[in-house]
């Protein structure tokens, strides 16, 4: 049943719900397996999710198992992200407030702080718009995502991968709050967009942050 996968993909869904990223029933999450994935199901509530409600797809996006509950409508993003980019294990898709605010007005995120580099680069693009669960809108999150681990859907919200469930999420949330700051920084002034060359040092400091292992 992949107990441990979906207990960690329960976590990281009501921890996307509780932190205001996914209000109500938008936003999904999914897992690699070995033959395919396992994904929320299709507009069940976070706190009412149950372990056996996660859908388990296959690479071609069939049903494995008993058939229980629809998978989420975006399950052809989640399949096509993991066909294209094999060193992705996680997906979170958010409708997070300032993420969409910004979608809405189809501007990329600029580097208006540093932290943006947690998705790979100076910016976030924001993918041209297509109607949510179909394969175009598939195509135009890989389009933007070339390069990172985030990008912006048109009028939709936020999508951001990971090699696992709780770095998938940590982009989700930096992004969040960068693209607060960008959206309110504009409502005082013209923001200070900090220069690429900028960016790719952070990124160098990025690959030595954190704790170490013990020397032996």
């Amino acid at each position: 049943m992949n107990h441990a996968l979906r207990a960690e993909l329960l976590a990281t869904a009501q921890t996307m719900h509780h932190d205001g990223l996914a209000p109500g029933t938008s936003g999904n999450v999914s897992a690699r397996t070995p033959g395919g994935m396992l994904i929320t199901p299709s507009g069940v509530p976070y706190d009412a999710l149950a372990l056996s409600d996660f859908c388990e797809l296959d690479a071609r996006g069939e049903l494995l198992g008993p058939r229980r509950l629809p998978p989420s409508s975006e399950w052809r993003l989640h399949l096509g992200v993991y066909a294209a980019r094999p060193e992705v294990a996680a997906i979170v898709h958010t409708h997070s407030r300032f993420a969409t605010t910004l979608s809405c007005l189809r501007r990329d995120l600029p580097a208006v702080h540093y932290m943006i580099a947690v998705a790979g680069g100076p910016n976030v693009r924001c993918a041209r718009y297509a109607t949510y669960g179909t394969a175009e809108l598939a195509s135009a999150a890989l389009e933007a995502m070339q390069g990172r681990l985030a990008c912006l859907l048109a009028n939709h919200g936020l999508v951001a991968v990971g090699g696992k469930l709780a770095a998938a999420l940590r982009v989700a949330r930096e992004i969040e709050l960068v693209a607060e700051e960008y959206l309110r920084a504009l409502q005082v002034g013209q923001p200070v967009i900090l220069p690429d060359e900028e960016i790719a040092r952070v990124l160098e400091k990025f690959a030595d942050y954190g704790p170490r292992p013990p020397r032996r």
